[in-house]
């Protein structure tokens, strides 16, 4: 392997032996108690099954046959999450077919941050990702359960399931993808039909026409996003069924795999194989996946999220490693917004397998980490075909399907990963630059200060941002407002970086997994709202955002910069922040969440 792969997973190790062994000691315990039915009173266990057919009663309290939990975060808001309507009849079937029962424990909320997006909504988003962790672990708190299968996807509904499922590491549990929408009007085409939109070349009807068309049917967006880069990262754990990804939501195989699933997740209850998902998680499969979404240029919410994760499964991990492992990690894979492929054109071409295979080849995968399916890290470089009744895993050729998509580990897209680490005076921050073109890797410009994101909006209609300038958006981190994306930015930013302008973002909130080509400094901590460097900030100051060198700076002298006061959030945006849509029931998030590298815990 790597050394610095070595180096980094040692270092969490160490920095992790206290809180590792205290959770795996937990697990352990949980692990010896008797089953279920068994532990659980006759009242108990006639509740937990009254509603099931008799032939299951039967099989869950005389015979002990295995009990899957299911956690569902079916819904038809979301269309990645639509057709799970009907995975439970599917599971239990298989499940009967196996001598075993399956059960509904719970379903989790989901929310579409496609609907959201710059609306009061997208300020629950990131607080969504705590609540479907408690929501998961209220389903499986009914204890009755020898194993657990997960249906979610999208942006915060996976690491919340996976938080909730390590609070419950002594269950074996294995994911259920639902697959990508098929390919609509290209992700290219519709942003520029955006850009179009807001420079008010075309109108309302013709940007709906063009979101309809990119946005046409069941299954994940096509784009390569956080939903997205939940799946690789997921099959870079060794979580998900090998190649289950992005297989079409009704394609014949889809449902063969979702049945692949329950085989596995009863394969890991047995004793011979038997790995409960505290253990499967370690520090190699977290470091599988931080170097998998470096290796893909995935989404930054998960400098947020696999943080989270981590800390769930008792192990600690910051922005030094993600930053460490990009620069050991070679870039494989261009998929929208890092290049013009989608991701449909991605598993043409290869896919999470293809990357999976090569980096495991180059010594950056923890080949030896457990995973769900018995062939190991190694079973996850192929794909899977449907034969007959059942699937076969086939070895992917040696060179890529499409070398403009992704490429081998000899001949990578660049040899370092596609996010950065940005310190300096200013704070902490993250940038994607895997999208971002090369002569905007360096931004040095006077700072235009927006309170929100409506403030900045308003002044590109009015035609006052066409210059070069840094827009820095402050409060907008997670005790401010919840750590909103403000994608609504990308349009009017892509607009004028198109016009020759020099433009960056820099702000304390995140931006969408699908934000790529201007230059962007996020989750800059500390907060403006916990006294964070960007409440010192004036417009007509100086900032340097240096990718290159991973620096962010105001370019202000000491005496200047150490004298001013910082600027404070006004009465009536507090008062707005914490009021309406539901915004009241999440003030305990705010007051006790802690910082977007802490991985922004509320249940700490």
């Amino acid at each position: 392997m790597k050394p610095v792969i070595v180096e980094v997973t040692e270092r969490i190790r160490e920095r992790s032996a206290a809180t590792r062994s205290a959770y795996l000691l937990r697990v352990d315990a949980a692990i010896e108690r008797p089953r279920g039915s068994d532990r659980m009173g006759c009242a108990n266990v006639a509740h937990a099954v009254a509603a099931l057919p008799a032939n299951d009663k039967l099989r869950i309290v005389a015979e002990r046959a295995p009990h899957i939990g299911v956690v569902t975060a079916y819904n038809d808001m979301l269309s990645a999450h639509q057709p799970y309507e009907r995975f439970p009849d599917v599971i239990r079937d298989e499940a009967h077919r196996h001598g075993a029962t399956a059960q509904v424990a719970g379903g989790v909320p989901a929310m579409c941050d496609g609907v959201t997006q710059g609306l009061p909504g997208m300020e629950l988003s990131l607080f969504s990702r705590d609540n479907i962790a408690l929501g998961t672990a209220i389903a499986l708190t009914h204890d009755v359960f020898d194993a657990a299968l997960l249906l979610g996807i999208c942006d915060k509904i996976v690491p919340g399931l996976l938080i909730g499922a390590l609070h419950f590491g002594h269950l074996p549990c294995v994911f259920v993808p639902g697959g990508p929408m098929s390919s609509g009007l290209s992700n290219n085409e519709k942003s520029k039909v955006r850009e179009q939109y807001a420079q008010g070349l075309v109108g309302r009807p013709q940007l709906l026409d063009a979101e309809s068309a990119a946005y046409h049917g069941p299954g994940t967006c096509t784009f390569y996003g956080t939903a997205n880069s939940n799946q690789v990262l997921l099959e870079a754990m060794g979580l998900h069924v090998p190649g289950a990804a992005f297989v079409h939501p009704h394609a014949q195989l889809r449902e063969s795999l979702t049945r692949e699933a329950v085989r596995t997740v009863l394969g890991i209850t047995r004793k011979q194989r038997f790995m409960p998902i505290g253990r499967m998680v370690d520090e190699r499969s977290i470091v599988n996946a931080m170097v998998a979404l470096l290796a893909t240029g995935g989404s930054t919410n998960h400098l947020i999220h696999w943080v989270a994760v981590a800390r769930a499964a008792g192990i600690l991990i910051d922005w030094n490693d993600f930053s460490d492992l990009s620069h050991a990690t070679p870039l494989l894979a261009r998929v929208y917004p890092n290049g013009s492929a989608d991701v449909n054109q991605f598993q043409a071409a290869g896919g999470p397998g293809f990357v999976i295979r090569e980096l495991l080849g180059c010594g950056c995968l923890h080949a030896d980490a457990a995973t769900v399916a018995p062939g190991g890290m190694a079973a996850y470089g192929r794909v899977p075909q449907r034969e007959g009744d059942g699937i076969a895993w086939h070895d992917l050729p040696a060179q890529s399907g499409d070398d403009s998509i992704v490429r081998t580990a000899t001949k990578p897209f660049s040899d370092s990963g596609g996010l950065k680490l940005l310190t300096g005076n200013l704070g902490r921050s993250v940038i994607k630059v895997s999208a971002v073109p090369d002569d905007r890797h360096v931004i040095e410009a006077p700072a235009i200060v927006f309170d929100t994101q409506e403030d900045m909006l308003a002044a590109f209609k009015r035609g006052e941002l066409e210059r070069d300038f840094v827009a820095v958006v402050r409060f907008q981190g997670p005790r401010a407002n919840g750590m909103p994306e403000l994608h609504k930015l990308t349009p009017p930013l892509a607009v004028l970086q198109g016009k020759g302008f020099k433009v960056a973002l820099v702000t304390d909130g995140r931006m969408s997994g699908a934000s790529g080509k201007v230059p962007a400094a996020i989750h800059v901590s500390p907060e403006v709202v916990t006294g964070g460097p960007l409440a010192k900030v004036r417009s007509g100051d100086l900032i340097r955002l240096d990718a290159n060198a991973g620096t962010l700076d105001a370019r202000v002298d000491d005496a200047t910069w150490a004298a001013r006061e910082n600027a404070t959030l006004d009465d009536a945006q507090r008062d707005t922040n914490a009021h309406g849509l539901g915004r009241e029931l999440f003030g305990g998030m705010r007051r006790t969440v802690l910082s977007a590298e802490e991985g922004a815990v509320t249940w700490l």
